[in-house]
């Protein structure tokens, strides 16, 4: 039987998005081939049709994972400040805490990320420092970007790790209080 000239592309697209929400979920390295394919209702030697190997396919998600980041997050003006700030709201809620598979892969896939090899690593830096520099536009501070960036990853990352609902919701209101008074100082500046 043979397929739509689009159809390995689509299996491709499929795979991936299933794999990032595997990923960010229950973690990159605990997942075999077989179960990446299955998921999708495909065998696992389909698997090398895609990607050469699973560090190929981590690489790949991480780069989708993190522009998509880049494309929501990002934005320049007064406008775009109000949006962060919205950004900022939602990213530090129960929802994203609940949800890892939905939301940001910085926190989900991290640790994964600094163990893998240095071209994984230095495309994350790229999409990272991308998203920082757009922040630091809209803050109008360099230091106040890699802050508030780092302090949203590390606060989603230790609400994840707690497991009373009521101590998860004050590190995230914590946080954005936080965050929200070091916008608030930078503007008055």
């Amino acid at each position: 039987m043979r397929y739509s000239t689009s159809h390995k592309q689509e299996t491709r697209e499929r795979l991936l998005e299933s794999s990032a929400v595997s990923a960010k979920k229950e973690g990159f390295s605990t997942v075999g081939v077989d179960g990446l394919m299955k998921a999708i209702g495909l065998s696992g030697g389909a698997f090398y049709s895609h990607f050469s190997s699973k560090d190929e396919l981590f690489s790949s998600i991480v780069e989708r994972e993190l522009s998509q980041s880049l494309e929501r997050l990002s934005g320049d003006g007064e406008q775009s400040r109000a949006r962060l700030e919205r950004c900022l709201k939602h990213y530090l809620s129960m929802a994203h805490v609940e949800q890892p598979e939905t939301g940001c892969a910085l926190p989900a896939l991290g640790a994964e990320i600094a163990r893998s090899d240095i071209a994984v690593r230095q495309q994350a830096e790229q999409w990272i420092c991308r998203l920082q520099e757009s922040w630091a536009r809209t803050l109008g501070s360099e230091s106040l970007a890699w802050a508030i960036l780092s302090q949203c990853i590390g606060a989603l990352v230790v609400a994840r790790m707690l497991v009373s609902p009521g101590i998860q919701r004050k590190v995230l209101e914590s946080s954005y209080a936080e965050i929200g008074r070091q916008m608030v100082e930078q503007r008055v500046e």
